[in-house]
């Protein structure tokens, strides 16, 4: 299932795949052994999940109101979910000068009427339901039987200033756009004075480091405000990141600072527009204070400007938020049930509303014809949402060229959000073992290339941990990673045929075309981007197929020409026996394919002149991401390649510093 992936973007026979032996893991390894666990070779343990091409079970389907999916076609039902990424209409004024007249002039949204702070309807679900730590120091220290610390944020602060903010997030809380004018609103989000009704607290949760089991990390320098209800009864989370020391600390200060704060939030912002579920950031403050990071963990820390983001998400539960408890075992195991009933409560209530008459059985694809029924476990239910979600999730990024960076257990989320941005960058020149992250350079664990089989790694250990908790069987486990290996392949498919704007999916025109981005190090976004531009027409000379893409294929000698000629000459075959209209194609593909992503080295101009106290380029980048699938005529400095610059360490790759 995952072969044909990983040979299309591995250019190598196999990329780590499950085996077969790993679908029975529980009896191989502990899922908290302190060694790593064994690597994932073959693909032969997917291949079951072919008999279940025609039998789909997407718990979201059954109440999509409460589900996050990823914004790609479903194949099973030929329809299309989640976020539309449907561009909307281009503004021809739009221009680097008009930006910033727009953000000196907008008033900042007063024709939107909302609440005030003051006013926010907090709820603080997870602290009254579930179990907490009896004390409420800062102390760094294990955290037992509890799956919070009740901390208020202590980051030391000096004036603290709004330097960028979200409308449509404050929006998801019903929040006045006006209140971001407000004098004391930095105050608030630094953390330096409290809104009322707030209970803020910081999570308990273990993970797997680099496949390794870590044991207790928890939320280090994240501090929850606690959950807000909006109007449409939207359960949304407010945390503080970089608010000061919880136990979870360990050795750090619990503080970020300005150079990171700054990508995340951008992040979070641009891979919402882009259609891919994600947390948000609802705004940026400076502390006024400078934090002391060694970014490149080379003996030379500097002082950098202090920052806090609020990020937001209906939920900021983790893979690790449920194996901590289950590696304690005992009676933390009840700890594991109590989460996850309270996990499917709040955010996955269709699971538990699921009854008999639903006829959710399918064959495991075993030889014993086994059968799991998901409408007599509400766990397994979940799981296999857990499952699909994080599928969909994962071939989104593939889509889009985005590499995590740090895709350990711990920045996983339950919901199938995009979580936690560290050292992340989008493919510049195409690369399957482009990793963003220094400490990942020894082995490339999280290089582009092994994302699905990365995802599928965690899959196994959150199956393992609900396993290991009694909620859930080795068949339904075994299911569980059937289900995100043939959810992955189905989502992938779709939206590689998608982004060529192909009726069908065609493995080998896909195949050939990765291969030859990887020998000539295109540049993944604009490739795409241009590709909308090939004429299905077959009686195009030679000659000058190569004319619309000839910004990307850069110093190419006649065999690279000749490889690129003959797949174009193919591709143009495949469009002409379509017989969709190169208009309505290149609409469709521009509405997939994206001309402005946040590339590293547009972050770090933004974070350069941010530095020397200058945030309109943070600004001004954040409404070009918001349109990312727009032309936005006279913004394409933005959309240009990176320069020579772009490729020093600090900006294309990055430390987990911060």
């Amino acid at each position: 299932m995952l072969s044909h992936l990983s040979a299309s973007i591995s250019h190598s026979s196999s990329l780590t795949t499950i085996t077969a032996a790993a679908l029975h893991l529980r009896p191989l390894f502990s899922p908290f052994s302190s060694k790593p666990p064994p690597s994932l070779l073959s693909v032969a343990a997917i291949a079951a999940a072919k008999s279940l091409r025609n039998s789909h079970f997407y718990a979201s389907d059954l109440q999509k109101s409460n589900a996050r999916s990823s914004p790609v076609c479903d194949v099973a039902s030929g329809s299309s979910t989640g976020f539309s990424m449907d561009s909307p209409s281009i503004n021809t004024d739009f221009s680097v000068d008009s930006v910033a007249d727009d953000l000196k002039k907008q008033s900042l949204g007063h024709e939107k009427v909302g609440l005030k702070l003051e006013d926010l309807n907090w709820d603080n679900s997870f602290v009254r339901e579930l179990p907490g730590d009896p004390r409420t120091d800062n102390i760094p220290r294990q955290v037992l039987h509890a799956c919070y610390t009740k901390v208020s944020p202590s980051a030391e602060v000096e004036n603290p200033q709004l330097i960028a903010w979200s409308e449509s997030v404050a929006d998801l809380i019903d929040l006045d756009p006006k209140e971001f004018e407000r004098s004391d609103f930095p105050l608030f989000f630094s953390g330096a004075s409290s809104l009322v009704g707030v209970v803020p607290y910081a999570q308990c949760y273990g993970g797997h480091q680099f496949g390794t089991w870590a044991g207790q990390l928890g939320d280090g320098r994240a501090i929850t405000l606690g959950e807000v209800l909006n109007k449409k009864s939207e359960r949304w989370e407010l945390q503080l990141k970089g608010a000061g020391r919880t136990p979870y600390s360990r050795f750090a200060d619990g503080l970020a600072v300005l150079r990171s704060s700054i990508r995340e939030f951008l992040c979070s912002e641009a891979m919402h527009s882009l259609g891919i579920p994600t947390t948000r950031a609802l705004c940026l403050v400076t502390t006024g204070k400078y934090v002391t990071r060694d970014m490149f963990y080379d003996g030379n820390p500097k002082d950098e400007p202090g920052a806090i983001v609020c990020r937001v998400a209906q939920s900021f539960l983790r893979f690790g938020s449920y194996q901590i408890h289950a590696s304690r075992e005992k009676e933390d195991l009840d700890i594991v049930r109590t989460l996850a009933d309270y996990t499917i409560r709040h955010h996955f209530p269709h699971v538990e509303n699921m009854s008999t008459s639903e006829s959710l059985s399918f064959s495991t694809g075993e030889e014993d014809n086994a059968f799991v029924d998901l409408t007599s476990n509400k766990y397994a239910a979940w799981a296999v949402e857990v499952a699909e979600r994080t599928a969909s999730l994962v071939a989104s990024w593939q889509g889009v060229g985005f590499t995590h960076g740090v895709l350990n257990t711990d920045n996983m989320s339950v919901l199938g959000l995009s979580i936690d941005y560290g050292p992340f960058g989008f493919l510049d020149a195409f690369d399957p073992s482009y990793t963003p992250n220094t400490t990942d350079l020894p082995g490339r664990r999280y290089c582009f290339a092994n994302q699905p089989d990365i995802g599928l790694w965690n899959i196994a250990q959150f199956s393992s941990t609900l396993s290991a908790s009694q909620l859930i069987n080795d068949k339904e486990a075994n299911y569980v990673m059937e289900r995100y290996g043939t959810k992955f392949m189905d989502e992938y498919q779709a939206i590689m045929t998608r982004k060529l704007g192909l009726p069908k999916y065609n493995k080998q025109l896909i195949s050939k075309l990765l291969n030859n981005m990887a020998v000539d190090k295109v540049d993944y976004t604009n490739f795409f981007r241009l590709l909308s531009n090939i004429k299905a027409d077959t009686s195009i000379p030679e000659q000058e197929l190569l004319v619309p893409l000839k910004a990307v294929l850069l110093d190419m000698g006649k065999e690279r020409k000749e490889a690129w000629t003959s797949w174009v000459q193919s591709y143009t075959e495949e469009l002409s026996a379509s017989g969709i209209l190169d208009e309505e194609r290149k609409a469709l593909m521009d509405s997939v394919n994206p001309k402005y992503i946040p590339r590293n080295y547009l972050c770090q101009s933004a974070i350069d002149a941010a530095e020397q106290g200058d945030f309109e380029e943070v600004r001004r980048l954040l409404k070009v991401l918001e349109r990312p699938y727009d032309n936005q005529p006279g913004m394409e400095i933005y959309a240009r390649l990176p320069p020579a610059w772009a490729y020093r360490p600090g900006v294309c790759m990055l430390s987990c510093s911060s």
